[in-house]
């Protein structure tokens, strides 16, 4: 279904967001890597809390809620899966940030999550973990990585993804129940996004 041009309503208790899809199907140049004490490590079959605290520090002010809520079982499922792989960016032994790639469909590399914690947002972090993610997936052997951002994300994620070599494909409209309203974040969770319940 399309939607008309002009406003469309949103019921109550639900969020809407603009979803932008990038690619790139060519290795690109990386970005000089910002001057930084950060390290990447692999997480091989990663904890269940390990990634729920990760996924909340770095997620939550964005509205980040497809994996809060889901069972031990399902959780361990997506996230164990073959062809998927987690890395956490190392802080002074601390993770900061959380890199989660998706080699499981032939050819491509989809970058699942991708983000660093508030503190570290603007110290080039972010830059620093996007060079090694694609150092990762063109290591292997894929001809497209792709990722996909929305409006909740923060507002300089698309130009972001622009300058590390992403191409905007794809535009959609994604409307979900108000995650702050059902008990999967708290209700103080990304402020920029009002809540209507």
């Amino acid at each position: 279904m399309l939607l008309p041009d002009g406003y469309s309503d949103i019921p109550h208790g639900k969020i809407a967001a603009v979803v932008t899809h990038l690619e790139m199907t060519a290795r690109p140049p990386l970005r000089d890597d910002p001057p930084g004490v950060w390290r990447l490590r692999k997480v091989d079959s990663p904890a269940l809390d390990w990634y729920r605290d990760l996924y909340r520090r770095v997620g939550e002010a964005w509205l980040w809620f497809t994996r809060t809520g889901l069972d031990d079982a399902d959780l361990a499922s997506r996230i164990h899966a073959p062809g998927v792989e987690l890395y956490g960016l190392v802080v002074d032994g601390q993770d900061e940030g959380l890199l989660e790639l998706d080699f499981s469909v032939g050819g491509e590399c989809q970058l699942l999550y991708f983000g660093v914690t508030a503190k570290f947002i603007g110290t080039g972090a972010a830059r620093f973990l996007m060079n090694r993610a694609l150092e990762i997936a063109w290591a292997r052997d894929v001809s497209r990585v792709w990722v996909h951002t929305c409006t909740f994300d923060h507002p300089a994620a698309v130009a972001f993804y622009q300058r590390s070599g992403f191409r905007a494909f794809k535009r959609q409209i994604e409307v979900a129940d108000d995650p702050r309203l059902n008990g999967k974040l708290p209700r103080d969770a990304a402020r920029h996004v009002p809540v209507i319940g």
